[in-house]
């Protein structure tokens, strides 16, 4: 899941990027509204953290950009403002959600999480099953013969994404997106070295390339699997 966050207090941008990044998150973090909208030019987002006052204006200013999108991000407002009627404007504005600061951060977490949930993202079964692989999206735990797995941020991004549709094709570009922020470096052997990783962690069986199609998690072990 990739999330642009919209933020001018830097040292909170970074807090925020770095806790959501630990949870497998992709972040991208804009400081501006210019800087926002020329970050929607070049990626696309499934949310946007959104605070209200920033240096170049009232952040809700975004949201008709936001809405002129093919497919328009979840907005989170986070912002001081704590009063009804603030809130009220966010959410009539177009916004989805609103988290007055100071937050907790397993509680935006939380809100993602349900965002997730609400786009179809996410499986109805936080727990999936396959064969002796067991996934806990909820709580981010991979277990094969009932030993735990350690994945790497990287890697477990890359599972959620596909575990969250399990029975589903990923392709490059949405699997991509879910490991790379504008930050990041790659080429273009990155997804398969991460793949690779997978596959050694949990069993070749369990994820399946489809030439020119792009990959997909396997419910039921397929020895032809590649």
């Amino acid at each position: 899941m990739r999330i642009l966050l919209v933020e001018d207090d830097l040292p909170l941008s970074d807090a925020v990027c770095g806790y959501l990044r630990a949870k497998a998150f992709v972040v991208d973090a804009a400081p501006s509204l210019h800087a926002a909208r020329a970050a929607l030019a070049g990626a696309r987002y499934a949310a946007v953290l959104l605070d209200l006052h920033l240096e170049d204006g009232d952040g809700l200013s975004l949201l008709p950009h936001l809405r002129a999108l093919p497919e328009m991000p979840a907005v989170i407002v986070l912002t001081a403002r704590d009063q009804v009627s603030d809130r009220i404007r966010g959410l009539d504005a177009g916004a989805d959600d609103y988290l007055v600061k100071p937050y907790d951060p397993g509680e935006l977490l939380a809100r993602l999480r349900a965002i997730e949930r609400r786009r179809g993202a996410a499986s109805d079964h936080p727990v999936l099953q396959l064969g002796p692989l067991e996934i806990d999206l909820s709580r981010d735990l991979v277990r094969l013969h009932g030993a735990p797995v350690t994945l790497t941020s990287k890697e477990w991004a890359l599972l959620r994404v596909m575990a969250s549709r399990p029975e589903r094709i990923h392709t490059r570009e949405v699997l991509q997106d879910a490991l790379y922020g504008f930050d990041s470096e790659t080429d273009s052997n990155t997804l398969e070295v991460f793949i690779s990783r997978l596959r050694r962690k949990l069993g070749r069986e369990h994820i399946q390339t489809l030439r020119g199609l792009g990959y997909r998690l396997s419910f039921v072990p397929d020895a032809g699997g590649r």
